[in-house]
């Protein structure tokens, strides 16, 4: 009865839902709560629930899910509401992934910072490319696996125990006591894991974690055909031929990059960056066996890749994050230099993480140094030759540039750059990333694949698709940001001089390095530093909440980046930095202009802006 009445509601809810909760992939900052990130929309959820509420205006009205759809969304907070419905557990106990084996490494990675042993049963077979023996070797998690015939058959432990079944049915579990993480898995769809107990409530935060850092949710694509699938609703539109629109995919970014080595798409940019990350330190196993191995990463980046890494070395002896400043005073270059010295020093395997433009800051190094730099002869404490670098680019900011292409400035180093996929690959529309190397890094593609494949990371076939009707238009739409953002730059430079703007020059952008992406440093008064600080963080909000009232239908409050339209504004050192120390963060606006967008709206806003501080210049 209760199962009837919870699908009835479901399937309201799918009639009525937002338009929104299928097609975005960020929202509005200023509308999230992020200490109540899911409980708050499920709290609301279940209201309706109760009053049996599934008008649009209701279901349009809920809070924001989530802080980006990687983490989770409005459509897998509701299968995960149902699941929990279902199976009569809290709905903070069920959490979803677009991956069918990160959830079970969430929990080896617990365990194994814990010490605690772990043994995974199962029925069937694992995911295809689960590999136990490079999960133990490369990753450091130790596991017993035993195939068994059902659940029941799941013997006692001193651990934790986890159960993995493949199933048509996500939503009902045979709970037992001897089991602690049940993960139900979908071939298509990606998989579900219930928590069992309260006594295993602290799993909750660090298995969100990962997925939010290392892998997605299950997207919402694959969630809404999840519940059809449930309700009995027709789940499947017309199938994609995955030949042709990878064939697609990979012509339009060997032709995006100018290199001609395979691409590699994965469900996000930081699944990307994982894959990256895990197998270049697989590489450095066993090619450089027993040497430390030195994640060189600037601490103000962003805030994803710089937890990301540190999650990374937590779990590993040999592995250790390294700062490189490369903002404000310091020069990426200078700072390159004295750090690859130290390493080369240690006889360490040097990996570095950068983003090139800087973020948020938008500072492009001279790439004819940092090409010296990166190729200059090295030698450890014994003289001898040090291990050559991997220059790892982050190129989200200007993926239009050509760093891999055998005539370009990096053909010398072995780089591999990669792009978050929801900023101008897809225009937003979905998250998928992709990474590509130029032909001196061409081998260290076949590890990073196989560590992408290992985590079942790799892109979904709607992604896929998504990314195959974007990508050719995205050069075009580049073009259009960028001229909106220099008119906008050029223009705040007019009316509020005393404003300092991050932005590259005319002479980069010939260059090719067109952002559609700039920082703003408001002017600011007091009698000291402190107050003077304060007064630019207020600000801030008062700049941003005017753009956003004068102009609600483009102006939104969040990390976005690459948008099809709008304009978005941001803080980073509130939101894409996160996780970053408190003292490398940017407490300034970042704001962000699209190919559409109503340019002398913003003017007139900002206009307003300056008027009311008091500082309009004609």
């Amino acid at each position: 009865m209760e199962a009837d009445r919870i699908q009835k509601f479901i399937s309201d809810v799918i009639a009525n839902m937002p338009d929104d909760w299928l097609r975005l992939t960020t929202h509005r900052l200023d509308i999230y709560n992020e200490e109540k990130a899911k409980t708050e929309f499920i709290d609301e959820f279940d209201r309706l629930f109760e009053e049996d509420n599934t008008s649009v205006e209701a279901l349009g009205s809920l809070p924001t899910a989530y802080d980006y759809i990687r983490l989770g969304h409005p459509l897998s907070s509701v299968l995960e509401w149902a699941i929990a419905r279902i199976n009569g557990v809290n709905p903070e106990s069920v959490i979803g992934f677009s991956s069918r084996v990160m959830p079970v490494m969430a929990v080896l990675r617990k365990n194994h910072l814990l010490n605690r042993k772990t043994i995974i049963t199962y029925t069937g077979d694992l995911p295809g490319h689960f590999d136990p023996e490079v999960i133990r070797q490369v990753y450091g998690y130790s596991f017993e696996l035993c195939k068994v015939d059902d659940v029941s058959d799941t013997p006692a432990f001193d651990g934790s125990a986890i159960f993995v079944s493949q199933q048509e049915d996500l939503f009902s579990t045979e709970l037992s006591p001897e089991v602690d993480f049940y993960v139900t898995t979908d071939p298509t769809l990606g998989s579900v894991i219930l928590v069992n107990g309260e006594d295993h409530n602290d799993y909750i935060p660090e298995i969100q974690h990962v997925r939010r850092r290392e892998s997605i949710a299950m997207t919402p694509a694959n969630c809404l055909m999840a519940l059809k699938q449930w309700i009995g609703l027709p789940a499947y539109g017309d199938e994609i031929d995955r030949d042709q629109v990878k064939g697609s995919v990979d012509r339009s970014i060997k032709s995006i990059t100018g290199a001609q080595t395979e691409p590699i798409v994965g469900t996000s940019g930081l699944s990307i960056q994982y894959a990256i990350t895990m197998g270049l330190i697989h590489d450095a196993q066993e090619n450089h066996p027993g040497r430390p191995v030195k994640l060189v990463i600037p601490p103000n980046c962003y805030g994803g890749t710089n937890d990301q890494a540190r999650r990374v070395a937590a779990c590993m002896d040999h592995l250790e994050v390294v700062d490189l400043p490369v903002d404000r005073d310091h020069d990426m270059v200078d700072s390159l230099d004295r750090v690859l010295d130290e390493v080369a020093k240690e006889d360490a395997v040097p990996l570095i993480i950068v983003e090139i433009p800087t973020n948020p800051r938008v500072e492009v190094p001279d790439l004819d140094q940092l090409r010296g730099v990166l190729s200059q002869p090295r030698f450890n404490s014994q003289g001898d030759r040090a291990i050559e670098p991997v220059f790892i680019l982050d190129q989200t900011f200007c993926p239009n540039v050509h760093f891999l292409g055998e005539n370009d400035i990096l053909a010398s180093i072995r780089t591999i750059s990669y792009v978050s996929g929801s900023k101008f690959p897809s225009g937003g529309l979905c998250t998928a990333g992709y990474c590509m190397a130029n032909e001196k890094a061409s081998a260290l593609m076949e590890k990073i694949n196989k560590h992408l494949k290992l985590c079942d990371n790799k892109a979904t076939d709607f992604q896929m698709q998504i990314l195959a009707d974007q990508l050719p238009s995205m050069l075009q739409r580049i073009r259009d940001a960028y001229a909106n953002t220099r008119e906008f730059v050029d223009f705040i430079g007019k009316v509020l001089p005393e404003a300092k703007i991050n932005f590259v020059s005319h002479e980069l952008a010939e260059r090719g390095f067109t952002p559609s992406v700039f920082s703003l440093d408001l002017p600011t008064t007091g009698n000291t530093q402190q107050e003077r600080e304060e007064r630019k963080r207020a600000l801030n909000h008062k700049l941003i909440r005017m753009m956003i009232n004068n102009i609600p239908q483009e102006s939104k409050y969040c990390v976005s980046y690459g948008q099809l339209k709008g304009c978005y504004w941001t803080i980073p050192a509130t939101s894409t930095q996160g996780t970053t120390k408190e003292e490398d963060k940017d407490y300034i606006a970042r704001i962000a202009c699209s190919p559409d967008m109503d340019l002398e709206q913003h003017k007139a806003a900002f206009r307003d802006f300056v008027r009311e501080i008091g500082q309009l210049r004609e």
